[in-house]
């Protein structure tokens, strides 16, 4: 394995290039152009495999098992909701070959340098923590299932593999997921096929109604949408003349197509009676012919590292675009490594009961997902009617604010998480007088968020203009 040499503070050195064997330097600073490189093809497959996982899978599972809806209603749940996340993820990979920084740097346009601390540290926690723990737990239980290995040390072989490839850096994770894209593809769609053999695509639909489907609607669009604060993490390397439509297309087809058809034969799976005391992924393999179970239960562990490769890239991304003056040996690669510890401690802690855990994370992510992303997308439309406001130079000024950026993100927090939220320990006071609402908080937090954010900025512009009168 070949470093590529740090150079000054802040900078990168022209050596990493293309290399896939070499440690990337780079952290939240803007990728110069001769370091520029790759085509937006590249962005589908890395976009795709990381969603042929069992993680994915369970969304289906979850919206029939416990959102009460029929195989044909979660299908639609989730067809919706994927496809709104995967639209404004397309969107989003145009930041990276236009400004060459990690999506939660260019945060800082909507909420300021300092304002974007809160969200750039959010995502820290979910990216590298909380996903971090739920894709290593399914990886743990496949490995569990398929040598018998105790679920501990099988948690331990899987993150350490998740660890190296993010250490590594950019070019290794696309490599990564170019080559595990064709064997995840296949391994699946076969399972697939025969799950749906056995499947009774006329059954589940225990009453989950209006609610259930707006709770499955939820998950699958938290679920995508959740990859959007790493969108530009991805397309960060690629030329600024790069193709705008395929830089939007391939990540969005990427995305749409592997959570659809993967959380789709997970709900079909749902409608197949497992034993009680088996583990999620022991349930899904359990009525699939022995030649196809052990390579169904490789894929999820494969799956899993895929997702895990992104998810801790991307944590450490959003660690240095806190802005933070770190130390010189805290750099990327070593926020990947104490990133890792600390979603393999979340992991250890939630082997007991992932099903439940699982369901609670999906709704939760999306409450900050939905004001973060109205924020960002409101500004990146008023950045296209006023192309003056989105100078590059503005991303690395530290005396630059935007306080109408952080106080919509908070009041659509405020707005929408007590009122709407609809969790087994915490029930908003809308779901509770009405349960037909399940949960839209997301949708809540989006439109209020962004329409806040909107005036505000609208205002404080405003008062800009007419001050320089």
């Amino acid at each position: 394995m070949t470093t590529a040499p740090a150079g000054p503070a802040g900078t990168i050195t022209p050596e990493y290039g293309d290399k896939v064997i070499a440690v990337e330097t780079a952290g939240s600073e803007p990728i110069p152009d001769a370091e520029r490189h790759g085509s937006p093809r590249q962005l589908l497959w890395t976009w795709a495999s990381p969603n042929i996982e069992f993680a994915t899978v369970y969304i289906g599972v979850i919206s029939v098992l416990f959102f009460g809806l029929s195989f044909w209603q979660a299908t639609a749940a989730l067809l919706l909701g994927t496809a709104l996340g995967a639209v404004t993820h397309g969107i989003l990979s145009l930041d990276g070959p236009r400004f060459g920084v990690p999506q939660m740097a260019i945060g800082r346009f909507s909420f300021g340098y300092r304002g974007n601390l809160l969200p750039s540290g959010v995502n820290a926690l979910v990216a590298g923590v909380g996903w971090f723990a739920v894709n290593s737990v399914s990886a743990a239980f496949a490995l569990n299932t398929l040598t018998g290995l105790r679920p501990l040390p099988s948690l331990l072989l899987v993150v350490v593999a998740e660890i190296v490839i993010g250490f590594i850096g950019h070019n290794f994770v696309h490599a990564f997921e170019k080559y595990a894209f064709p064997a995840l593809a296949v391994v699946f769609l076969l399972a697939g096929v025969w799950t749906f053999k056995e499947a009774d695509l006329s059954g589940g639909g225990t009453g989950g109604g209006i609610g259930g489907f707006l709770l499955a609607f939820s998950a699958a669009w938290g679920y995508a949408a959740g990859w959007n604060p790493g969108a530009s993490d991805y397309s960060r390397y690629l030329p600024r003349t790069a193709n705008r439509f395929k830089t939007v297309l391939y990540p969005a087809v990427g995305l749409f197509v592997s959570i659809a058809i993967v959380s789709v034969i997970g709900a079909a799976s749902a409608t197949i009676v497992a034993p009680q005391d088996a583990t999620p992924t022991a349930a899904f393999t359990g009525h699939l012919p022995g030649w196809l179970s052990d390579p169904v239960l490789l894929a999820i562990i494969l799956g899993a590292i895929s997702a895990n490769a992104l998810n801790i890239y991307s944590s450490a991304m959003s660690v240095t675009s806190l802005g933070l003056k770190l130390p010189p040996w805290l750099g990327r690669s070593a926020i990947v490594v104490l990133a890792g510890l600390a979603g393999t401690a979340a992991a250890w802690s939630s082997l007991a009961d992932a099903g439940h855990a699982y369901e609670a994370f999906l709704l939760v992510i999306a409450y900050w997902i939905g004001p973060w992303l109205g924020i960002v997308l409101v500004e990146r439309w008023l950045q296209s009617r006023t192309p003056h406001e989105a100078s590059a130079e503005r991303l690395g000024d530290r005396t630059f604010s935007n306080w109408p950026g952080i106080s919509a993100l908070l009041i659509g927090i405020a707005v929408s998480v007590p009122l709407f939220s609809n969790q087994e320990k915490y029930v908003g006071w809308v779901p509770e007088k009405w349960p037909a609402f399940g949960d839209i908080t997301c949708l809540v937090g989006f439109v209020v968020s962004a329409g806040l954010y909107g005036l505000l900025r609208r205002r404080r512009q405003d008062r800009k203009t007419a001050g320089s009168h």
